[in-house]
């Protein structure tokens, strides 16, 4: 028997990548003598602890059948997503295989349906993270990408259709699978040096989130990051204002974590700590895409704001957009139908929303993503902020079209910004809640995040609400 079970936990990339992943001597592994016929069933499943919290992983094994999947890989994996719900513990998926175990034909196609439909049901119940450390093809790459975060290293490969399959039908592209082109397609949340970096940043993401959706969030330990100076000088100068330095100024010292940095430019979506709270930082940025927002900024938005939602997670949203992309053609793409699904996440979450409007506020991007009736618990402004049911040059038309023909449209947009767009009168208005300092801004935030960390919110009986997907 000892003979027996040190030939099946030969050592092997896959077993590697689990005892890096997991705490020192805390990997325990299940089901180590399953086989798929004469070898074994090419997946190492267990568990172990992260950071000291209970964490279920499996991690396909090339060493046997090539990691291709079989209905037995399929039945271990089964048993750590039901062991998972049992317990409320988030589950870690290693992928790298070439793809099914063909002569099993239907029988491997019922393995991935039951593997997609157990990643669905737990969507939202236990954090799952996909770690795409080699080939992840077909279904498997699906499956990989129902997860909540997907993070791949740089050698690692990751489609749907396999690259030469689209080349010999005459649609191949040269960086089809790779990192690079899976992060522009905003398929991965990160894409990593190497896969110690990979198995890191996984640890450090877990370490973030809580246990399920029914657990508290853990607090850490932090230092501040906050530079007074700074954060004036980006409300002083509101043109050049940079949302990842900013969110950098304002969470705890060196605790962003961006995702998607390749993937819609136009939005920042990250996690992080502010006060050793975890929450999720979205924010836009007006020097990108001509400061509004497409398609694509509104899923990778919406995405984020959704995932932090399911785990209680707080949202932060750094605002400063002249809105969504006004053009037939981004409306073609799907702007009208994404920008509608980045409405309904915001309304719809229950999680603590709190949202800082440091430039541009226009319009339904306004009201989406800052609007305190849409949903927002609190809704902060710089003195730098222009809030505005429309750009304020479309306004200047309607509202004061007898001045034009005496003052220049420039003046005339300043003026209405200074006074109608003004802060001020967003307060008056009750738009917003207060007008902040710009170096008072980390406080303020911490303070709301503590004040909302009981908030509670009961929702309507219904089986689902219909996302305009």
């Amino acid at each position: 028997m000892n003979q027996a079970r040190a030939a099946l936990q030969k050592p092997s990339p896959a077993r590697e990548r689990l005892t890096k992943l997991f705490d020192e001597g805390t990997f325990a592994e299940l089901d180590a003598f399953v086989a798929s016929g004469e070898a074994g069933a090419g997946v190492i499943t267990g568990y172990g602890s992260i950071m000291g919290c209970p964490v279920y992983a499996f991690s396909q094994d090339g060493t046997e059948n090539s990691g291709a999947m079989s209905q037995m890989q399929a039945l271990k994996i089964n048993k750590i997503y039901e062991m998972a719900l049992k317990t409320g513990a988030p589950v870690v998926g290693i992928y790298d295989s070439p793809g099914a175990k063909l002569d099993e034909g239907f029988q491997v196609l019922n393995a991935y349906g039951e593997l997609l439909q157990w990643s669905n049901n737990l969507s939202g119940v236990v954090p799952q993270l996909s770690l795409v450390l080699g080939t992840c093809a077909g279904s498997a790459a699906m499956i990989a990408c129902s997860a909540d975060l997907v993070l791949m290293s740089k050698q690692a490969e990751f489609f749907l259709t396999a690259p030469f399959t689209a080349k010999a039908s005459g649609e191949g592209d040269e960086g089809a699978g790779t990192a690079e082109n899976a992060a522009k397609s905003g398929a991965v949340h990160l894409v990593c040096e190497n896969e110690d970096a990979v198995l890191e940043n996984a640890r450090l993401l877990l370490s973030r989130m809580p246990l399920n959706n029914l657990s508290g969030s853990p607090v850490v330990e932090f230092a501040a990051a906050d530079d007074a100076e700074a954060l004036r000088a980006a409300c002083e100068n509101p043109d050049s204002c940079d949302v990842k330095q900013i969110a950098a100024l304002l969470a705890d010292a060196e605790s962003v974590i961006e995702l998607q940095s390749a993937f819609a430019p136009a939005a920042f979506t990250a996690f992080a700590t502010l006060g050793g709270f975890p929450c999720a930082i979205v924010g836009t940025d007006r020097r990108q895409n001509a400061g509004r927002l497409d398609a694509d900024a509104c899923a990778k938005i919406a995405r984020l704001v959704s995932i932090a939602d399911a785990f209680s997670l707080p949202v932060v949203t750094l605002v400063d957009t002249d809105g969504f992309v006004p053009s037939a053609k981004a409306e073609l793409a799907g702007s009208l139908r994404e920008a509608a699904k980045l409405a309904h996440v915001y309304a719809e979450a229950t999680t603590a929303k709190i949202s800082v409007i440091l430039g541009n506020a226009y319009g339904p991007a306004y009201i989406a993503l800052a609007g305190k009736n849409a949903g927002a618990d609190l809704a902060y402004a710089w003195p730098s902020a222009a809030i505005s049911p429309l750009a304020p040059d479309a306004a200047v038309t309607i509202l004061w079209a007898d001045r034009l023909a005496d003052t220049p449209r420039v003046q005339l947009t300043e003026e209405y910004k200074a006074t109608l767009a003004s802060p001020l009168e967003a307060c008056k208005a009750g738009v917003v809640d207060d007008v902040i300092d710009p170096a008072a801004t980390r406080d303020v935030l911490i303070s709301a995040i503590d004040l909302l960390s009981s908030k509670r919110m009961p929702t309507l009986p219904k089986k689902h609400s219909n996302m305009p997907l």
